[in-house]
């Protein structure tokens, strides 16, 4: 990096026409060269977080040593706490941790039929997200064993060793039998945090039912399950007033089911603090090939963040035909590049993003989206949900969608969200000339977002400038022979001296995966292999910190060599 010192209606299925993934176009130009500006006196509001929130599947793992030693990671880089979101919180299990399962195991009946109600496990995962620092989005589900149906018996499973039950294989999607019943349960967890956790605590909780109703999570009618929500928001608010609550956390193709499920909620005015769907960036086909270990992939494919933003713009036009609703807050509890997170480089080898520095700068970039997005439409984006955090028994970098991998290694992912805590609580001013905007969704093609630079820009309360500036494309496996210049300019300055830092996260920094392949992808790494990986996995500076100085005028221009793909976080501090 050089620096000089300057003198003085909507479409409901509209989603479903997009492809699962992304594909590779080697023939695109790439972005040779990028202007970026940013203006340090123009304030457009405050920085949303929208990064502050992160969910997972399995609610057993919250717990563990691993799991609090990721809540207290997340817990530095944030001063509000995260909201954490786990899957199955009112499933029946003994509490063990697999991959997509979980159970809080709170609900049984004797052999009378009378309901009790055990807190054990459940409180372990709330515990270690309260002291961590976060507070919990209550994903209220599934259909506790004894509340199930008769007609949940249609769905049965061969018995194998590799299964367990049939509960497990699908039964808690059924509507639960009792809806009284029902209601008490959720009354009875909402009390019971209430006196656990304290009011100043649960106050700030979200309250939402179920998971993604509009697919197979839920195997009743869309009317069964307004009739639920309507005896969950009684529960909850039987104890909490002032709870908000919310749903109905559909699929990035559930615009339907959404619109109904609102429809509903306006004309029988039912409480609604906040609207939930979720968007993925691909589904790669297939999923699994059963192929020889670590081979090629079947098809190059990648994540589109085009298809997620599109996605996420049509659920905010479903909520813009409900006056009440237009600018409700909005929450993207599932918002992730790939799907479904427990899938791996070793099931299709198009996971290897999942490893890589593609990851982390797909995020950032999609975070500045999203923040545009929710500005065009004028709608109230307030959450955008990573659904990662680990998984026990992994081999090193299998390749799922998660933070760490074993031996607690950093995933470069993790460097995202140590960057973006960076950014300071009000957004500037900041354009860039090789940037592509929201007016994309409208192309015709609308397969995947082409080469970028781009950037997002913030002030500190103490007069910090933070911004990221990336290059990026919507294809994992595009590289440039050499990094595109980008001269950068800021602007509305005090004069004077200002230090400047650098950190980059790149194949060359930032980057635990990089150091691990070079070291021969040891899947038996020995304790020196592993001091070095560890020694490369946090959020690294290009260079040492320099001193620059802003003319009379309050100009400074920088130039930022960006490989693709790279972000970079360049923070200027004046010097007192």
């Amino acid at each position: 990096m050089s620096t000089t010192a300057q003198p003085t209606h909507v479409n409901l299925t509209s989603s479903q026409a997009f492809p699962p993934h992304a594909p590779s176009d080697p023939s695109a130009p790439h972005v040779t060269a990028a202007r970026v500006e940013i203006d340090a006196a123009r304030e457009t509001g405050n920085l949303t977080r929208l990064w502050e929130s992160v969910g997972f599947d399995e609610i057993n793992w919250t717990y563990t040593p691993t799991g609090r030693h990721l809540l207290n990671t997340f817990g530095e880089l944030t001063q509000t706490g995260f909201h954490i979101r786990p899957h199955y919180a009112l499933c029946s299990g003994s509490g063990f941790g697999l991959p997509h399962w979980g159970s809080g195991n709170v609900y049984h009946e004797d052999a009378e039929g009378t309901p009790s109600y055990d807190f054990t496990i459940l409180d372990q995962a709330y515990d270690a997200i309260v002291e961590g620092g976060h507070h919990v989005l209550v994903e209220i589900g599934f259909t506790p064993k004894d509340l199930l149906p008769p007609e949940a018996e249609e769905l049965t499973v061969t018995s194998s060793p590799t299964v367990y039950s049939a509960y497990e294989a699908g039964q808690w999607a059924y509507p639960p039998r009792d809806y009284d019943r029902w209601r008490d349960l959720v009354a009875a967890v909402a009390a019971h945090c209430l006196e656990r956790y304290g009011a100043q605590e649960v106050d700030t909780w979200l309250w939402e039912l179920w998971n993604e109703p509009d697919i197979f999570y839920w195997r009743g009618t869309p009317q069964q399950f307004h009739e639920l929500y309507a005896a969950t928001v009684e529960g909850v608010r039987s104890v909490l007033p002032q709870a908000k609550v919310g749903g109905p956390a559909v699929t990035g193709g559930g615009t339907e089911f959404l619109h109904g499920f609102l429809a509903y909620t306006d004309e029988h005015d039912l409480p609604l603090d906040f609207v939930s769907f979720h968007t993925k960036g691909s589904s790669f086909t297939p999923w699994r090939v059963y192929g020889p270990t670590g081979g090629d992939a079947p098809e190059q494919q990648s994540p589109s963040a085009h298809k997620m933003l599109h996605e996420v713009r049509s659920m905010l036009r479903v909520m813009a035909q409900f006056p009440a609703y237009r600018t409700l807050p909005a929450i993207i509890d599932e918002c992730d590049a790939g799907v479904p997170a427990h899938f791996s480089f070793y099931d299709n080898a198009n996971f290897r993003f999942q490893n890589t520095e593609y990851f982390p700068v797909f995020q950032v970039k999609l975070m500045k989206k999203l923040l545009d997005l929710s500005e065009a439409e004028g709608a109230n984006v307030q959450q955008a949900t990573s659904w990662s955090f680990y998984f026990e028994g992994e081999r090193f970098f299998e390749g799922t969608r998660a933070f760490l991998t074993a031996d607690r290694i950093e995933k470069p992912l993790l460097n995202a969200y140590r960057l973006l805590a960076h950014l300071g609580p009000r957004r500037l001013a900041a354009t860039s000339d090789a940037a592509h905007g929201v007016e994309l969704l409208d192309a015709a093609e609308g397969r995947s977002m082409p080469e970028e630079v781009d950037v997002l820009a913030s002030r500190h309360e103490d007069g910090r400038i933070a911004a990221a500036v990336w290059r990026h494309t919507d294809d994992q496996y595009r590289t440039a022979d050499a990094p595109t210049p980008v001269s950068l300019t800021v602007r509305g300055l005090e004069a004077g001296a200002y230090r400047l830092t650098h950190h980059r996260i790149d194949a060359e920094h930032s980057n635990s995966h990089t150091v691990w392949q070079r070291l021969g992808a040891p899947q038996v790494p020995s304790p020196e292999q592993l001091a070095q990986i560890h020694a490369r996995e946090g959020l690294e500076q290009l260079a040492e910190p320099v001193e620059v100085r802003a003319g009379a005028e309050g100009m400074l221009e920088l130039t930022v060599e960006l490989p693709l793909p790279a972000v970079s976080l360049l923070v200027l501090e004046p010097v007192r």
